[in-house]
């Protein structure tokens, strides 16, 4: 069965292996997620779970949420989830999910929201080489050129790099290594970096290339 879990990003560190070598790890507060929603072929045409992380006190929960979170008699939520798994029969509203649903070893897919850069510019934001700095050229080495042809079409063509606000978008970072599981308190050491700042809510599912 694949497994999921919703975790907040704490922040990374390094552990050691047996030979004394340094492995760097982001740490993971993984869950506990419990199974909000089951959604089945026969009502919604797919097969689904929704899954809740983080606790919320009923006053910043809006109407419609409280019957959800109600019908389903689990506590509020802060943050929700769909995952399509290969089989969601295996879950049942009401389960728990841990950190331990994951062992160390496992191939594991991370998912979030990546840190907001703000404006920037081509070189920073699409890697663009700069322009001359001599001959002419100006204070505008790191200006984007040409943006395109003069004649025909005469228009700038779709999908061409420009400057403008970088970052705060959905990543996925594939094939990570899970180091080290914590079950006791819900923490997960996944080798290198993942997406977003600490804090972040993060999104975990077994690998799609393991």
């Amino acid at each position: 069965m694949q497994k999921c879990i919703v975790g907040k990003k704490i922040g990374m560190t390094q552990l050691f292996d047996p030979n004394g070598k340094v492995i760097p790890v982001t740490v993971v507060e993984a869950g506990p997620c419990v199974v909000v929603q089951k959604k089945t072929i026969e009502n919604d045409g797919y097969e689904a779970v929704q899954i809740g992380f983080g606790d919320i006190s009923d006053k910043a929960v809006n109407k419609p949420l409280k019957g959800h979170f109600a019908k389903a008699d689990v506590a509020n939520k802060r943050t929700l989830k769909e995952f399509r798994l290969d089989d969601c029969s295996a879950l049942n509203v009401g389960d728990i999910i841990k950190a331990d649903a994951f062992q160390a070893g496992d191939a594991v897919d991370v998912a979030g929201v990546s840190k907001g850069k703000g404006y920037a510019g081509v070189v920073k934001r699409h890697g663009f080489a700069r322009l001359k700095e001599t001959h002419g050229t100006g204070p505008v080495s790191r200006h984007a050129g040409s943006n395109g042809p003069g004649s025909d079409p005469s228009r700038v063509m779709k999908g061409k790099g420009l400057p403008g606000h970088m970052g705060v978008e959905n990543v996925t970072v594939q094939n990570l290594e899970v180091v080290k599981i914590d079950a006791e308190n819900n923490l997960i050491a996944i080798k290198g970096a993942i997406p977003g700042p600490k804090g972040g809510v993060v999104f975990i599912t077994d690998s799609v290339k393991a």
